[in-house]
């Protein structure tokens, strides 16, 4: 089943979610703000995503430039970083079996459904 990890307040978020929507797939949305995703689930995605863990963080984001810029950090300490400030998730993040996507910009997500 195909998984987005979604953030109703972004607006690339709700793009994503439309393109999933309208692929006619069965999905799952997972809230990542509301519940926060553990540590495990953050290695698991950022390995099916086939990426180091700094390209998975908004690095724009006041928390990150405040708390974590310029501190060399190791893998570990980002996932814990992601883990503990879920804003810091790029997103969406689209799941489809041992597939996932970044959803920016959101187009990018029909290249796997």
């Amino acid at each position: 089943m195909i998984k987005i990890y979604h953030h109703p307040k972004c607006s690339k978020s709700r793009e994503g979610l439309a393109i999933v929507e309208a692929s006619g797939k069965p999905f799952q949305i997972i809230k990542y703000m509301d519940e926060q995703l553990p540590v495990p689930t953050l290695e698991r995605l950022i390995d099916t995503l086939g990426i180091k863990p700094i390209e998975l963080v908004r690095t724009n984001e006041t928390i990150w430039k405040e708390s974590y810029k310029g501190k060399e950090l190791s893998d570990t300490e980002i996932i814990k970083a992601l883990a503990t400030h879920p804003k810091l998730i790029e997103r969406p993040i689209v799941v489809n079996g041992k597939k996932a996507i970044i959803g920016r910009p959101p187009l990018n997500i029909k290249s796997i459904l």
